[in-house]
């Protein structure tokens, strides 16, 4: 019996850490294409342009037309001294998958810029070029990481300061570099279009990270709505609120919770309810504004 407890007990560790490898594996993975798709944004689309959209990106675009020094070079070059500020701020956890992804940036920047601009239509390529950045900046500080630059810059901002959107950081920041980069090319054409991607990218960066506006309502009624509610309020931490219900053919007295959750976090939601009770009866609803702690 001693021997068969031991045995389930390494075959537990065991499984632990196969999960754990495959989490691992799945981030890095994540962050690899993210990191390419980046790549692709500024190499074949914003680079090529004469466009600096923003961000240790736009700094180093800039620089490149001074020095005879690639971009994705200066990508890298620059994030060094920010780098060691991660490691000071965030630690070693956090800087080694930011070093990684910020050298694949660097990387695959210069081979991509091999094949030249993907379009002559600084137009679209503002437009493709912001919103590939954007996309793979989020996907990236969704798997907890950043790519350096000013993604550090600006976590250490939102720990100072959490109700500040990434995205709104990001224009403002970005918004001087574009300017900088008119005065620099003396065409204040490709500034312009510099502008609309960072706008581009501020937007799509916040449906990345944080979804739409809208946020889902959810009525819950449960003969189980005390344990569901302190789930919700351990597991999620978000306001519940109870509304005294009565069943119109069986007469019984029901506890009803209301909350309203931003949409990401619906799905977590309806997962604890089911856990909790299956037989729940749930009804789920777009609130498309909310006043209030959290909300607006």
């Amino acid at each position: 019996e001693f021997a068969s407890l031991i045995y389930n007990k390494m075959d537990m560790i065991t499984v632990h850490r196969k999960k754990v490898g495959l989490i691992f594996m799945k981030k890095y993975v994540i962050i690899t294409a993210a990191a390419f798709v980046y790549a692709l944004g500024v190499s074949l689309f914003t680079d090529p342009n004469n466009m600096a959209p923003g961000g240790v990106t736009g700094i180093s675009i800039i620089l490149s037309r001074m020095i005879p020094v690639s971009t994705g070079t200066l990508i890298m070059l620059l994030n060094i001294p920010i780098l060691f500020f991660a490691v000071w701020k965030f630690g070693i956890g956090l800087t080694i998958s930011t070093i990684y992804a910020t050298a694949l940036i660097s990387l695959f920047t210069n081979l991509l810029s091999a094949y030249g601009a993907a379009t002559d239509d600084i137009l679209l390529a503002a437009l493709v070029g912001g919103t590939l950045t954007a996309v793979s900046v989020g996907v990236i500080l969704r798997a907890g990481a950043t790519t350096g630059g000013m993604d550090i810059i600006v976590k250490a901002l939102r720990l100072r300061f959490p109700h500040l959107k990434t995205g709104k950081i990001f224009f403002i920041a970005d918004a001087c570099i574009v300017t900088l980069s008119g005065i620099v090319f003396r065409d204040i054409r490709a500034a312009l279009y510099a502008a609309i991607s960072v706008i581009c990218t501020s937007f799509v960066m916040d449906i990345v990270l944080y979804g739409r506006d809208e946020a889902k309502m959810l009525y819950i009624i449960s003969g189980k709505s005390e344990r569901i509610a302190e789930r919700l309020l351990a597991d999620i931490n978000i306001g519940v609120t109870y509304i005294n219900g009565q069943g119109a053919y069986s007469g019984d007295n029901k506890k009803v919770i209301l909350c309203v959750v931003k949409k990401p976090v619906s799905p977590r939601v309806e997962e604890i309810v089911k856990e909790e009770d299956p037989e729940s009866f749930m009804i789920i609803t777009s609130a498309t504004e909310v006043f209030g702690e959290g909300y607006k």
